[in-house]
């Protein structure tokens, strides 16, 4: 814990202030005595339901079967942000959600739906045309299969599939025509496996999108995820992204950086979990020579030092997504794909080349639950990298806290006229397709015009970064950071720069305190000890 000039003040007022937190147990109070978790068992068995016991030739029949008891589920998920994939901040009025935000990845899901809404929970969002009112085509089962054997089919705008075809096109990977009826007599409760199906896939792949979310989190154990370890908790997702009317709590679009509210309380609360504090309080930490790690709560976030790195279950995260170096192909003119040594595919002709990681230390940015995307048509500045989105908070900002991230960061096309960002039309059989003709000009074209924005006909590239919230992957309280890793000069929180942090800023008026109060507790004790000596030999020489 030296300061930025190298002296050793700070780590002697870090002492007699009581701020080495290492010596302070962060044994949770509610979680210190933990008892078995006893999993409920349904009061309903569906394979005796005789609704069920059809034959059933398409995904929309099971719904309707579904929707004859459970009358009012498909009209409570046509309000939510699962179905709409859109959704108005309530602070800022800003439309967000996969409907409207650009990102990094694939970029948008305009023009791609048949693609993109494979992880839609509905069926049949092909189009514009597509009726977000009809119940019947609210998807039931990818949300509450229990058998494993439900998927939707990659390209068939979240149907599963109903005859045996290969996927991709040509290959020797046929996909088995789903047992609808087997799957509907076994419903129940979701599980990590049914929101892994898309969440764990984000961006195209396993790990790709969250960081903290990859297939490692179906069956982790405790060390990896101390929530929903098999051999601990054991937790599904919904035990703390709780449910009312199928709307799901938590999001990364209107988050809660700071629940000062604390242990929620059953018919009192908002019944949601999404929170460390709903459950561990905004105190969680024992009280023993200090409450020093308390004192930190308003204004570092639980999963600042309870979540070291991610990506740490043997999933990599892709951190770095070229789409310059797309489109090229080999002599022969075939499509190129290439490899790390772990396997992971670093270029593809469809996608350009990629970076991956495992074991990430996060970024750390201050979070309010303020936060910006960059929409369509704002206008930016080619010559910087664009931040696809922004967090509001400061040291200053009681709202605000410390908060980790995994960056996502990349090259795409813009729009060079406008200097705004774009759509991008990547698949689909028609021509102007990306993965089709590998013209930028009319990918791009095309997708702006469905998405009904304008697009000045050149375009070029930018590098852009985009941050994403952790808070999975949590692991036991003995791997938690320690002092150190913050309170020292090229700590995790270096770039964080607007207050003032023992053990790693210098000031030189505590400086000068602190020096004065060494020199004067080294001066006191010296001239106490001279006057022993002196009164010692007095005694002497009277004798």
């Amino acid at each position: 814990m030296f300061s930025r000039n190298g002296s050793l003040i700070h780590s002697a007022l870090l002492v007699f202030l009581g701020i080495n937190l290492s010596i302070i147990s962060t044994i949770s109070f509610a979680a210190q005595k933990n008892t078995p978790i006893t999993k409920t068992t349904s009061t309903a068995d569906h394979s005796k339901f005789e609704e069920l016991k059809k034959i059933f030739k398409t995904g929309p029949e099971v719904t309707k079967a579904c929707i004859s008891c459970h009358t009012e589920a498909s009209k409570q998920l046509h309000k939510t942000k699962h179905w709409n994939w859109q959704f108005t901040n309530p602070d800022n009025g800003e439309v967000v959600g996969k409907k409207t935000v650009v990102n990094n990845f694939c970029l948008s899901i305009t023009s791609n739906l048949p693609r993109c809404t494979s992880c839609h929970i509905g069926y049949g969002w092909k189009d514009d045309s597509f009726d977000f009112t009809a119940q019947d085509k609210v998807d039931c089962l990818v949300c509450h299969d229990t058998t494993d054997t439900y998927k939707k089919f990659p390209t068939d705008a979240g149907h599963p599939n109903y005859k045996e075809k290969a996927f991709p096109k040509g290959s020797k990977k046929i996909w088995k025509v789903a047992d609808l009826s087997n799957v509907a007599q076994k419903v129940g409760k979701t599980r990590r496996e049914n929101c892994g199906v898309c969440h764990f896939y984000g961006g195209g792949g396993d790990g790709v999108k969250h960081g903290d979310l990859d297939s490692s989190m179906t069956n982790p154990d405790k060390n990896l995820d101390v929530h929903m370890g098999v051999d601990g908790l054991n937790f599904g997702c919904s035990e703390c992204h709780t449910t009312d009317g199928h709307d799901v709590k938590g999001s990364r679009y209107n988050p809660v950086a700071k629940d000062t509210h604390g242990i929620d309380v059953p018919g009192r609360d908002d019944n949601s979990r999404a929170t460390c504090e709903s459950c561990h309080g905004v105190t969680p930490h024992e009280s023993t020579l200090n409450n020093k790690i308390n004192d930190h709560t308003d204004k570092v976030a639980c999963v600042t030092c309870h979540l070291p790195t991610y990506a740490r279950g043997g999933v990599p995260s892709k951190m770095w997504w070229d789409w310059t170096t797309a489109g090229k192909k080999d002599a022969d003119g075939k499509h190129i794909k290439m490899k790390n040594e772990k396997g992971y595919v670093t270029y593809v002709t469809k996608k350009g080349n990629f970076e991956w990681a495992e074991n990430v230390e996060p970024e750390y940015a201050w979070l309010s639950g303020d936060v910006r995307y960059k929409q369509l048509d704002e206008v930016i500045n080619p010559d910087e990298v664009v931040e696809l989105n922004t967090f509001a908070g400061s040291y200053d900002d009681p709202d605000a806290r410390i908060w980790p991230f995994k960056v996502m960061r990349g090259k795409q096309p813009y729009d060079k006229g406008n200097n705004t960002l774009v759509l991008l039309h990547l698949f689909g059989k028609d021509k102007a397709a990306y993965w089709k003709s590998y013209d930028w000009d009319s990918a791009i074209s095309a997708a702006m015009k469905e998405g009904g924005a304008e697009y000045s006909g050149e375009y070029g590239f930018i590098e852009t970064s985009m941050h994403m919230p952790l808070a999975h992957m949590v692991p036991p309280k003995d791997q938690t950071l320690g002092c150190s890793d913050c309170h020292s000069k090229d700590g995790r929180l270096a770039n964080l720069t607007d207050f003032y942090m023992p053990g790693r800023d210098n000031n030189k008026i505590l400086d000068t305190i602190g020096w004065l109060a060494i020199a004067g507790t080294l001066g006191g004790v010296g001239l106490h000890g001279l006057v022993r000596v002196l009164f010692a030999r007095k005694r002497r020489m009277k004798l």
